[in-house]
């Protein structure tokens, strides 16, 4: 087990916001460029082609960098639970929760009994084996960064009970599927969606988790969410970063042609 992740922990802990990219593509090189000037790397499974070989590389790419990540999974099926836990995610994250027994079956399935309920077979959490069986069981259960998305009004109206589950670290709100689970997708700052968030940032740090939200690569964005409480922002993709440079550079550069 590599341990990255507390690093992460530890400075929300310390009160200081931390900021990451989400991965989209497929070579880790990507990763290994953008690790030095991030908190943590979103690694994507949800919206991206990534597999699973591109997905142990840039796992490697962050050992290297010594950068914490998350992997968000295309869904709470067991089988993509324990791949990647067994590849080594030290962090995972369960897009589109619909409920609370959805998210309670997910947190079950990232702990070894008799905590939850993982089926035992990891390969790079054990250093390929050089980690002891007990030594490793020790630890498995203790240094996981569980997280679920928030990004439907159900999810929401059960918080007083999903924010107990034993085991789960983090919510992660989702900002335009939340707007769009109340037929307003987009309009993120709509009354109604920014109550939303606000409830769900309220109840979540009420009850010790820590609140992370996916985003644009905008820095009012971040800066909004941030004040509202959020303490890891996704701030956008690798794609938004290499549109965006590009966007700026050649803009600045007709403007002054």
């Amino acid at each position: 087990m590599y341990l990255n992740i507390k690093k992460f922990t530890d400075k929300m802990d310390a009160g200081e916001p931390c900021l990451g990219s989400a991965v989209t593509y497929g070579d880790l090189s990507i990763t290994e460029a953008l690790a030095t000037e991030c908190d943590f790397i979103w690694i994507d499974l949800e919206h991206s082609p990534t597999n699973m070989e591109s997905l142990v590389g840039h796992m490697i790419a962050c050992r290297a960098t010594g950068t914490p990540f998350l992997v968000r999974i295309p869904s709470g099926e067991i089988g993509w639970i324990k791949r990647v836990l067994d590849s080594g995610a030290e962090g995972v994250i369960l897009p589109q929760a619909k409920s609370y027994e959805e998210i309670k079956q997910f947190v079950d399935a990232c702990y070894y009994p008799p905590t939850g309920t993982r089926g035992f077979g990891p390969r790079r959490p054990t250093d390929y084996g050089r980690l002891g069986g007990d030594e490793y069981l020790e630890h498995a259960n203790q240094e996981i960064f569980v997280c679920a998305q928030v990004e439907c009004k159900a999810v929401v109206e059960d918080l007083d009970r999903i924010v107990q589950i034993p085991g789960l670290d983090s919510l992660c709100l989702g900002p335009m599927d939340l707007s769009g689970s109340v037929n307003k997708l987009g309009k993120t700052s709509d009354p109604e969606v920014v109550e939303l968030i606000e409830t769900t940032i309220r109840k979540g740090r009420e009850a010790g988790l820590y609140i992370g939200m996916g985003m644009p690569a905008s820095t009012d964005f971040a800066l909004n969410a941030i004040q509202q409480g959020v303490q890891w922002c996704q701030c956008g993709t690798d794609m938004e970063l290499i549109v965006n440079g590009a966007n700026q550079l050649y803009k600045g550069i007709r403007s002054k042609l």
